[in-house]
């Protein structure tokens, strides 16, 4: 599995932006106010992945007082942050075209409630997005110690003669 990369996941985000702003475009009157359920369920999603990362990291490069990781763990945790930040982009994708069409008329109440709405859908998802990136980054197993680290016949750390 390859680690994700950013410029992908913004890739994705701009051409869901713009389609959306043209299905927007022609069909905001036929459209339900936005609703806000979305910001606290992807912002605590981002804030648990956020503090999942900070301790596997620990975890793994063996922190004291840290439990060791079931091996099995960190994959899952892996397809976890690639699911979660590419669910993220979408999400962010689709407030930023509902965004950018309702800014065009800040002066009438349903599109302002929809820019906010859609303003702090996209905040949430970017911080989602990026615990998710994190996460990710943090499942990756620490690099092995050099060959100068490592005890010699003879006990002493160092190069070999």
């Amino acid at each position: 599995m390859q680690p994700t990369r950013p410029w992908v996941l913004l890739a994705l985000a701009a051409v869901i932006a713009v389609l959306t702003w043209l299905l927007v475009r022609a069909t905001f009157s036929d459209l339900p106010p936005l609703p806000w359920t979305a910001v606290p369920a992807l912002a605590l999603l981002a804030v648990g992945e956020w503090l999942t990362g900070r301790n596997l990291r620990e975890r793994l490069y063996g922190r004291p007082g840290g439990k060791p990781v079931q091996p099995l763990a960190i994959p899952r945790l892996a397809a976890f942050a690639k699911a979660s930040s590419t669910a993220a982009t979408i999400f962010g994708g689709l407030a930023t075209g509902l965004g950018v069409y309702a800014i065009s008329s800040l002066d009438k109440p349903a599109f302002r409630h929809d820019a906010v709405a859609a303003g702090a859908t996209l905040l949430a998802a970017i911080a989602l997005a990026g615990a998710a990136l994190y996460l990710e980054r943090s499942c990756r197993a620490p690099e092995p110690p050099e060959d100068d680290d490592l005890p010699s016949e003879n006990g002493q750390r160092g190069r070999r003669p």
